[in-house]
């Protein structure tokens, strides 16, 4: 059984394999984690997020077609020595914000099998210790720190950690969901005693649902080689997850209040570009102004736009 260590988590693992289907035809070429959100692409702000919360290691677990992602977060020379040239110091350090903000690693899923067949691919980088998984999907605002919160619960408690957001019975159908104990109920951190990946809404034993940040023991990976190809044919990370709990293995939950932005749907991802935007210093009074214009010149409900 898993026990309390001093030994704190320093690498995070990002599965980036996905085709992106639902944003296609953008992603036909473009890998969707390097959709911009504003003006840096989404698996940006996750890789920053995993280097705030100490995790300076992080491994990124891609699929064919994603040579981009690689490429992003390489150097490139020819552009930094022009941008240098110019005296476009602002641009320069955002070229190279993307490199220097954590070591990043790559290694190939090789075939789409799942979230927990894509984690179990990180077994050798992970070694013996806890680690981070960040779903790309899932964008945290930077003001709100869950992951330094998870972090610190599994140093705590030790076991294995995972993001629980309250989306309401009607909506847990479309997530893993988790039961806990009630006598941990009513607060951020709940024990968590079973847990099932999109279930019928009559049959979800609460509405908190899994989203997309884990801090996980390293007993995940035998689990994973254990577990069967579940729901959709998919080796699932819930599944393995309940069985460390019927292990008798501490699972505890972080409900999560915060600001969270879904970019993997085309109205979220719409949505967080535009609150994102309205918040910066450069662009927000500007788009607030406008938005503020384009709202009072929005047609009534059931109309046609002019």
């Amino acid at each position: 059984m898993s026990n309390p260590t001093s030994r704190p988590a320093r690498k995070a693992v990002i599965p980036v394999a996905g085709m992106g289907t639902r944003f296609l035809p953008a992603t036909k070429a473009v890998p969707k984690e390097l959709l911009p959100v504003v003006d840096r692409p989404a698996l940006q702000y996750i890789v920053e997020e995993a280097a705030r919360a100490g995790l300076p290691e992080v491994l990124m677990v891609t699929g064919r077609n994603k040579a981009a992602i690689e490429d992003f977060f390489d150097r490139t020379p020819e552009l930094e020595a022009a941008l240098e040239k110019k005296g476009d110091a602002g641009r320069l350090a955002a070229v190279q914000e993307s490199t220097d903000v954590a070591q990043v690693h790559f290694v190939r899923q090789g075939e789409a099998r799942g979230l927990g067949h894509a984690v179990l691919q990180a077994a050798a980088f992970v070694g013996d210790e806890p680690f981070a998984v960040l779903l790309g999907d899932d964008l945290i605002d930077a003001r709100d720190h869950l992951l330094e919160q998870m972090l610190a619960v599994q140093a705590e408690h030790g076991g294995s950690v995972i993001a629980l957001l309250d989306v309401g019975m009607e909506n847990i159908d479309k997530y893993g969901a988790v039961a806990i104990d009630p006598a941990s109920s009513g607060g951020d951190v709940v024990a968590v005693t079973g847990l099932v990946e999109k279930p019928p809404v009559a049959e979800a034993p609460s509405s908190l649902a899994i989203i997309g940040r884990y801090v996980l023991a390293p007993e995940i990976f035998d689990v994973l080689r254990e577990t069967a190809p579940g729901r959709g044919n998919e080796i699932q990370l819930t599944d393995a997850l309940a069985t460390l709990v019927e292990r008798g293995e501490p699972v505890h939950g972080v409900v999560f209040g915060g600001r969270r932005y879904d970019t993997g749907d085309k109205l979220d991802y719409l949505k967080a570009v535009i609150r994102l935007a309205a918040e910066r210093d450069d662009l927000g009074p500007s788009l607030r102004g406008w938005l503020r214009e384009f709202v009072t010149e929005l047609p009534a409900e059931g109309a046609s736009p002019s």
